[in-house]
C-alpha cells in the first residue's frame, strides 16, 4: 500500500521537528555551557590571582589582620552601583523570575538584565562575597533561552521549553550532572514533566556538561570517599537530621528575607547600603574568612572532618548571619552555594554530636546529607538535588542517604514555611504559583480580551415604554445608559422596568450602582465577581475615567476559561 499524500506530510513534519530540536537543544546547550564554564573558571582565576596579590598597605599594625577581604568588597560594592545604573536595573534578576517567565503567556525575559545581573554576581564574587554562582547562571540559561524562542519558538516548541533548555544547560555545565539539569528543568521550573518539552531540555543538559567537561575538566567540585558504613544503623540518625537540616534551611530563608526587610529600613540608597554589607562582611572575615566567597575549600575540609565542633557552630552562625546581610544589602549571587555551606557545616556538627553520644562515626555522610537537605529544603527541588549527589559521588547509597534527610526537611520546611525560597520572592510579588499553570494565566490575563460590544445603549431621556421596546427588540434584558461623553450612568433591568409607569423617564428606574468590573481586572477577578452575579451580563467600566468599555457574561468567561484550561492541558501534555 502507497503511503497516502497526507502521510508523506505528517512523516516530513516529524523529521522536520525532530531535527529542530536536536539543532535548538545543541545549541543552547553549548551556548549556555561556554558561558556558564567560563563564569565559574573566571571566577575561580580571579579569586586565586587576588589571594596572589597581598599589600602590608592593608595590614593592621601590631596585629596579623588585614582589611584585604573589605578593600575588594568595598570595591564590588561600588561597581555593583554602576552596573545598576548603566543597565538600569532596578533589581537584580534570579531564578525566581526565569520560574515566573516560564509559566506566563509571553514567556518574555529581559536579556538586558538577566546580562546585568550575571555580570553582578561575578563582580560580587570576583570582591569576595559570601553569595552563590549558579542562581545567576541558573537565570542567565533561562534569559538566552527566552531570546533564542523569539526566533526559532514555534507551536511544538515553545518559549517555556527554550527556557527549560537553558536551565538544564546551566546546571548541568556548572555541577557536570546532566540528570540533574534535565531534573531541574522540569522540578523547579516548568513544574511539569511531557514528552514535548523532555527531547530538546535532555539535549541541552547532556550537551552543556560535554562541552563544560571538554573545555575545563570534569573535576568533581567537593572531594567525596565513598566508603560508606552500613547504611542501615544510619538510618534513624538520617531521619532525625532531617528535622533539624530543615529548622536550619527555615532560618536561613527567614534571614534572607529579614536582610531585604532591613536594607528598606534603614532608607539607605543602593551605594550606602552595598558599603555597609561590604565593611560588615569585611570585619567578619578579618577573623573568619572562611565564610567569604564560595567556601569549596572550607566544604572540603567539612568532609575531611577538619574542624572542631565549636568552630563549625561558628561557620554556621556567621555563613547565615553575612550572607543574608549581603543579599539583603544588594551584593548580589545565588543562594544555593551558601545553602550547600550551610548544609555542610549543620551537617558536621550533627556528625560531631552523634560521634559524642557513640551513635557511630559518618562525618563525610551526614555533612553530604547536610548539604543536600538544606540545599533542596531552600531550592524547592529534592530530587534534582538527589540526583546532583548521586552525579558527584556516583554512590547508589550517599544518594540513598541524602535522600532520607532531604525528604525529612522538605517536609518539614513546607509545612512550616510554606514555600521553597523562589516561591515565596513570588508570593511577595503577589505570584502564586502553588495556585497552577491555568489559574496563574488567569490572574494575569485581562478581562479586555473577552470584553464584548454586543449591548444595547439607551439615552436616560426614553421613556420606560420605548426603552422596553428597544430591548425587545434586540432580544436582551438589560441595557445600559452613557453620557455624552460615554461616561457610565448606570443600567436598565427589563424586569425592573416592566413594573414601572410606561411614561416615565428611563433615567429614574436606573440602577446607579450595579456589579461593575473595572478595565483592569483580570479573568480570575471576573470569574470571583460573576460566581455571585445575577443578571445578563457585567459592565466593564474604567473607574478612572467612568468610561464604559463594554460587558461581559458568564459565557464570555467560562469560555476564556476553557481556552485556558485546554490551552494548559495539551501545553503539559502534548
Amino acid at each position: 500500500m502507497q503511503p497516502t499524500w497526507a502521510t508523506q506530510n505528517s512523516l516530513v513534519g516529524s523529521i522536520k521537528h525532530l531535527l529542530g530540536v536536536l539543532i535548538i537543544g545543541i545549541g543552547i546547550g553549548l551556548l549556555v555551557s561556554l558561558v556558564s564554564s567560563l563564569f565559574v573558571f573566571s571566577v575561580k582565576w580571579f579569586i586565586g590571582a587576588r589571594s596572589v596579590f597581598n599589600s602590608d598597605f592593608f595590614q593592621i599594625p601590631g596585629t596579623a589582620l588585614s582589611l584585604m577581604p573589605m578593600f575588594w568588597l568595598v570595591l564590588a560594592a561600588v561597581l555593583l552601583v554602576c552596573v545598576r545604573r548603566v543597565f538600569r536595573i532596578s533589581r537584580w534578576h534570579g531564578p525566581a523570575d526565569s520560574i515566573y517567565a516560564a509559566h506566563r503567556t509571553d514567556n518574555e525575559l529581559d536579556l538586558k538584565a538577566g546580562f546585568g545581573s550575571t555580570l553582578a554576581a561575578f563582580i560580587s564574587l570576583c570582591g569576595g562575597a559570601p553569595v552563590g554562582q549558579y542562581g545567576p547562571l541558573v537565570h542567565f540559561g533561562a534569559a538566552i533561552g527566552s531570546f533564542l524562542s523569539d526566533f526559532f519558538g514555534s507551536r511544538r516548541i515553545t518559549a517555556d521549553i527554550f527556557i527549560g533548555c537553558g536551565v538544564a544547560a546551566a546546571i548541568a555545565a556548572g555541577f557536570q550532572a546532566p540528570f540533574a539539569g534535565i531534573v531541574f528543568a522540569h522540578e523547579a521550573v516548568l513544574r511539569h514533566f511531557s514528552f514535548r518539552a523532555i527531547a530538546p531540555i535532555a539535549i541541552a543538559s547532556i550537551t552543556s556538561a560535554w562541552l563544560s567537561n571538554k573545555l575545563f575538566g570534569g573535576q568533581p567540585i567537593f572531594h567525596i570517599d565513598v566508603v560508606l558504613p552500613d547504611l542501615l544503623p544510619l538510618v534513624p540518625t538520617l531521619l532525625a537530621s532531617g528535622l533539624f537540616f530543615g529548622l536550619v534551611a527555615i532560618l536561613f530563608m527567614r534571614l534572607l528575607f529579614s536582610g531585604g526587610k532591613l536594607a528598606v529600613k534603614t532608607g539607605l540608597a543602593p551605594l550606602p547600603l552595598g558599603l555597609l554589607a561590604a565593611v560588615i562582611c569585611g570585619a567578619v572575615a578579618m577573623f573568619v574568612p572562611e565564610v567569604l566567597g564560595l567556601g569549596v575549600g572550607t566544604v572540603n575540609k567539612i568532609l575531611d572532618d577538619g574542624y572542631l565542633i565549636g568552630f563549625l557552630i561558628t561557620l554556621l552562625t556567621l555563613k547565615l548571619l553575612v550572607t543574608s546581610l549581603s543579599i539583603g544589602f544588594g551584593l548580589f549571587g545565588g543562594i544555593f552555594s551558601p545553602a550547600l555551606f550551610i548544609g555542610a557545616a549543620a551537617g558536621g556538627f550533627v556528625a560531631k554530636i552523634i560521634a559524642l553520644l557513640g551513635v557511630v562515626s559518618a562525618p563525610q555522610l551526614l555533612t553530604v546529607a547536610g548539604m543536600a537537605s538544606v540545599s533542596a529544603a531552600v531550592v524547592g527541588a529534592p530530587i534534582s538535588v538527589v540526583l546532583i549527589v548521586l552525579e558527584l559521588t556516583m554512590s547508589y547509597e550517599f544518594a540513598v542517604a541524602a535522600m532520607l534527610s532531604v525528604v525529612v526537611a522538605t517536609l518539614l520546611s513546607s509545612l512550616v514555611y510554606g514555600h521553597s525560597f523562589f516561591d515565596e520572592q513570588l508570593v511577595r510579588r503577589d505570584i502564586d504559583l502553588s495556585q497552577g499553570r491555568g489559574n496563574l494565566e488567569l490572574m494575569h490575563q485581562s478581562i479586555t480580551t473577552v470584553v464584548s460590544s454586543d449591548y444595547v445603549v439607551l439615552s436616560p431621556r426614553l421613556t420606560v415604554k420605548t426603552a422596553i421596546k428597544k430591548l425587545a427588540k434586540a432580544n436582551v434584558s438589560e441595557g445600559y445608559c452613557l453620557s455624552e461623553g460615554e461616561g457610565f450612568l448606570g443600567k436598565c433591568s427589563l424586569q425592573k422596568l416592566l413594573l414601572a409607569h410606561c411614561d416615565d423617564e428611563l433615567g429614574m428606574h436606573l440602577i446607579t450602582n450595579p456589579v461593575v468590573l473595572n478595565h483592569d481586572a483580570s479573568i480570575m477577578q471576573a470569574i470571583e465577581v460573576a460566581s455571585d452575579f445575577v443578571g445578563e451580563a457585567i459592565p466593564v467600566v474604567n473607574r478612572d475615567s467612568n468610561k464604559f468599555m463594554g460587558v461581559v457574561s458568564e459565557a464570555n468567561i467560562f469560555q476564556a476559561y476553557l481556552a485556558t484550561q485546554t490551552r494548559i492541558r495539551d501545553l503539559e501534555h502534548g
